[in-house]
């Protein structure tokens, strides 16, 4: 789509600069009027920053992906365009052979045609090859071994755009080595100690899964899985709803890793946009309360209700952090993790925006040069 955007507090270089912005074919072009004639947005003078990208998503408004159909792919998309994400990935719960590859093989077709909303990606496989001892929400008769052969199947189906894995599990090491110059690898679910943490990031692992939650702690003389993420020169997924990560651990991490290397991430669930009550996550009963989610009857966390929106406020608020300071967080460095050319607002990178008010209230998002309607 062209469009040419005027009037704007537009977010470039890590500050807010007053620009104009000529969009063809959906990709910036300039930073000048156009010469010809064509559609035009009025920014208002409001923020216009880069689009959210959300690379771990179970679901929304009362869509669960491990079971989402071609409608319910484009009402997520959708909700997740009036929280501000241009763009998403659709995490998969890990699941049986027979319908992960069944909901691979529906997220290939709802990419394939044209939909309104935001744009999905891909999928993130969130295992099978992880911890039964820190399985959290994962249904441990479907967890299993590092599988070359089944991860080649997954990824033949080209939607696979990201994995979760524990670095313990037989063979895991393996398929890194095998795989991690076409995916990237996050490691997560895990009780790993140090060293076998550091040695599957030597193998390439670039990330790890919700920071903190899902995998073992540090112990005052062994660091373990938690201790080497954080030390590490990997990217950090965080949830800031305030409940799955204390804002102490936040700071923490902050101050570890600055605002480069944390991605903000939602890990939400069919709840997201819904009112408490009784969900699902995959196959588990999932109950909402408060808007906390837990495993019917435990006290297991099954993922969140929170939004991207509300996570930039949550960043801002927690760590005590400028909006220019917490916006990489949630656009340029997911962009960096898959490679992208989004995330930022520079000449060649995919015309995605999300408009914000002076109280970062979304108030539009703009996808590949689309007014969002």
């Amino acid at each position: 789509m062209d469009l040419f955007i005027k009037n704007a507090l537009v977010f470039i270089d890590s500050e807010f600069i007053k620009k104009d912005i000529c969009i063809k074919n959906g990709v910036i072009v300039s930073f000048d009027k156009p010469s010809e004639n064509m559609p035009e947005f009025d920014a208002g003078g409001n923020y216009l920053v880069p689009g959210f990208i959300d690379i771990h998503t179970h679901g929304a408004v009362g869509v669960d992906v491990n079971s989402a159909s071609i409608e319910g792919f484009e009402r997520m998309s959708r909700f997740f365009a009036s929280r501000g994400v241009t763009s998403f990935l659709a995490s998969i719960l890990t699941d049986s052979e027979e319908n992960t590859l069944k909901i691979l093989s529906r997220i290939s077709e709802y990419i394939s045609e044209t939909h309104s909303g935001a744009s999905l990606l891909g999928a993130h496989l969130e295992g099978p090859f992880l911890s039964p001892e820190k399985k959290g929400a994962m249904p441990e008769k479907y967890l299993r071994k590092g599988d070359s052969a089944l991860l080649k199947k997954y990824l033949d189906t080209g939607a696979v755009k990201y994995i979760t894995v524990a670095p313990e599990v037989e063979g895991v090491k393996e398929i890194i080595e095998e795989f991690g110059a076409v995916l990237p690898f996050a490691l997560g679910h895990s009780a790993a100690d140090y060293q076998t943490t550091l040695n599957v990031i030597k193998s390439g692992a670039v990330a790890s899964t919700h920071t903190f939650n899902a995998m073992q702690g540090i112990d005052r003389t062994e660091p373990n899985i938690l201790g080497a993420v954080l030390e590490a020169d990997i990217y950090n997924e965080l949830i800031s709803d305030g409940y799955h990560v204390h804002p102490a651990n936040m700071r923490m991490l902050y101050k570890l890793k600055g605002n480069k290397k944390i991605i903000a991430i939602t890990d939400s669930i069919e709840a997201a946009g819904m009112p408490d009550g009784e969900y699902k996550l995959g196959s588990n009963a999932v109950t909402v309360s408060n808007g906390e989610a837990f495993l019917s009857g435990t006290k297991t966390r099954a993922g969140s209700v929170l939004t991207m929106d509300n996570a930039l406020k949550n960043l801002i608020k927690y760590l005590d952090i400028s909006l220019e300071e917490a916006l990489p967080m949630l656009t340029e460095n997911p962009a960096d993790l898959l490679g992208l050319k989004k995330g930022y607002i520079k000449i060649g990178c995919d015309a995605d925006f999300t408009v914000l008010d002076k109280d970062l209230n979304v108030i539009n998002t703009i996808i590949s040069g689309k007014i969002n309607e």
